[in-house]
């Protein structure tokens, strides 16, 4: 079975030798430039999509609108993207050892904001690379506070919490 990322972990891309990506930073954020007057009455967040070259050459990132789509709630309903606080990758040449970052505003209902996933599709060197999936939420890490137990039981964001923290725990004893 297939398995998202967890926002924060890395992903390989075995096309591109040395190429990896994540999306991190997911956290709650106002817009440099203001508000969008479409995104009112609801939560703006941040997030980040960084490109590593751990590679021998350099390659050429291209991660604009588009290429991104962020899902919230557990119906998985789209994020309002506001792409003109957003920064994007626009063909930039990442050399070995350099690292690229784009910086994504978002906003949607606030109690939807404990699962959010973030699809991410490169091109690199005008060619596609495979969609890749992360999987989190804004305030997993307070998930306990004020949710029906069942329902925070049963959240992707607490599995994931929960997975690792088990994982860390084994590898600490």
């Amino acid at each position: 079975m297939y398995e998202p990322n967890v926002v924060g972990d890395w992903q390989e891309y075995e096309e591109h030798a040395g190429l990896r990506v994540r999306v991190h930073g997911l956290e709650p954020a106002e817009p440099p430039r203001g508000r969008d007057d479409a995104a009112d009455g609801l939560t703006y967040f941040r997030l980040r999509v960084t490109v590593e070259n751990r590679g021998s050459r350099h390659l050429g990132i291209h991660l604009e609108d588009g290429q991104i789509d962020v899902r919230i709630g557990p119906d998985g309903e789209s994020a309002f993207i506001d792409w003109r606080n957003s920064q994007f990758i626009e063909g930039f040449d990442v050399y070995p050892l350099r690292r690229v970052t784009a910086v994504l505003y978002a906003a949607g209902a606030e109690e939807s904001l404990g699962l959010v996933d973030v699809q991410v599709q490169l091109r690199v060197e005008e060619e596609w690379t495979s969609r890749r999936l992360w999987s989190g939420g804004i305030g997993v890490h307070e998930i306990s506070s004020g949710a029906p137990q069942g329902q925070v039981r049963d959240s992707l964001a607490h599995q994931v919490s929960v997975f690792l923290r088990d994982q860390a725990e084994e590898g600490t004893a």
